[in-house]
């Protein structure tokens, strides 16, 4: 994933404050989905740092879906993941 040239400010964004774990695997594979097919290529996640528990939720619900190619934690913002989606599917 090359993230030279990404302003991440302007990629689609799901903000996931006051989501609780269930609600938000939901929104992410929905997220997920529909930017697929609107051809998004890189995506962000809001997940915030707090406790963990929805940047852990992201990444179990990241991990298990077919349409991710690629995600990583954002290197400027800790509270929000970059997710790369396929393209080739």
């Amino acid at each position: 994933m090359n993230l030279n040239n990404l302003f991440i400010d302007t990629l689609p964004t799901l903000d996931l404050h006051g989501y609780d774990r269930e609600t938000a695997r939901v929104a992410i594979d929905d997220f997920i989905k529909d930017s697929y097919k609107m051809g998004n290529v890189y995506v962000t996640i809001i997940h915030g740092i707090g406790s963990g528990i929805l940047k852990e939720t992201v990444r179990e619900t990241l991990s298990k879906n077919k349409l991710v190619k690629n995600y990583l934690l954002s290197f400027e913002n800790p509270g929000c993941t970059i997710v790369e989606v396929r393209s080739d599917l």
